[in-house]
């Protein structure tokens, strides 16, 4: 018998753009996670709203901020303003912002 794997959906990719229903901010997704990484501790501190763990991740840097930060899927909505970001860490991920996104750099891990 075959192995079963969870296939997750995401509904957002890396270079998106977002915006972020309980805290009105926007940003741009640099990382996916399928689920959950972060630790028990972090998530016992930070995600007050007690978002699903086996759910989609991002990370996410802000819009005129220093800040990145890691979101629940159920928080994060399309952002409707097509304008670009402002942050700081934009040039360690893309190469340009193009028809509303982000191009990511064609870096190899």
């Amino acid at each position: 018998m075959g192995t079963v794997t969870n296939i997750v959906r995401v509904k957002f990719s890396v270079g998106d753009i977002i915006h972020h229903r309980l805290f009105d901010y926007r940003g741009v997704i640099v990382d996916v996670d399928q689920d959950f990484e972060a630790s028990d501790e972090w998530y016992d501190a930070v995600a007050k709203s007690r978002p699903p763990k086996n759910r989609p991740w991002y990370h996410v840097l802000v819009n005129d901020s220093v800040i990145s930060t890691y979101v629940a899927e159920q928080n994060l909505e399309p952002d409707d303003c097509e304008e670009p970001i402002e942050h700081p860490m934009l040039d360690q991920f893309f190469t340009k912002f193009e028809n509303g996104s982000y191009v990511r750099n064609n870096l190899i891990n």
